[in-house]
């Protein structure tokens, strides 16, 4: 059998235009799903990254606490509930460019896989909406009862993107020949390496720094202007 092209995404800032992990904690406060006391958790760091005191990656890592606190003995059914809510309301907040690629991509017969470090359930059903073809995110553990435990399943696979994309490869019979990558953070650079194409979009300072060094495509959406910078 031939093997397929592939194209590797990230979803949180690269193609959805805010967080699925923060719209689905905020959604999850708002329901009474979580107890209002859990954005005491994230609202400092969010307060210190808004006025550029402090980093995002130190944000984004106090909703995850909070997420992994208060998801701790929710019914699965509960949560998919509200969470499915999230994805019918910010399915079309992308960004253009992102969105223009993946459907150029599918046109193209690639193979379309999504690599993010929010909860796998949101980032299923926003990647469907794209027709991805698979979603890898993190996986809550569930016990008998249908409840979470507070787990998370595979979280050292699930943190190495590369090894993640090379598993892919090789289950789905997919080549890195003329392969396509997209990602905005640092934590994006081990995929980006091994694809034939990486694209920075709207890259953090870490990861400008490499496309910088090792010329790769850097990508800038700015209200409704694409900027391409050569850095070669």
């Amino acid at each position: 059998m031939r093997k397929r092209k592939c194209a590797v995404f990230d979803i949180d800032g690269t193609i959805f235009r805010s967080s699925l992990l923060i719209e689905s904690v905020e959604a999850l406060i708002d329901s009474g799903a979580f107890p209002k006391r859990a954005r005491e958790i994230f609202e400092g760091p969010h307060r210190r990254w808004l006025d550029r005191k402090d980093g995002y990656d130190k944000y984004i890592g106090a909703v995850i606490a909070a997420s992994d606190k208060y998801t701790k003995g929710m019914r699965r059914g509960d949560y998919l509930r509200i969470i499915r809510g999230v994805v019918r309301r910010h399915k079309d907040r992308v960004y253009r460019y992102t969105r223009d690629l993946i459907r150029d991509l599918k046109r193209k017969n690639y193979y379309l896989l999504s690599i993010t470090h929010s909860p796998k359930y949101i980032a299923d059903g926003f990647a469907k909406t794209l027709k991805f073809d698979k979603v890898y995110g993190r996986l809550f553990e569930i016990d008998a009862r249908g409840r979470f435990t507070g787990g998370v399943l595979h979280e050292d696979l699930i943190v190495d993107k590369a090894k993640i994309l090379l598993r892919a490869v090789g289950k789905e019979n997919l080549t890195l020949r003329g392969s396509v990558g997209v990602g905005d953070s640092e934590s994006d650079i081990p995929f980006l390496t091994l694809v034939s194409r990486p694209i920075c979009f709207n890259p953090n300072l870490k990861l400008y720094r490499v496309a910088k060094r090792m010329g790769w495509e850097v990508v800038v959406e700015r209200k409704d202007v694409i900027y391409q910078l050569n850095l070669k």
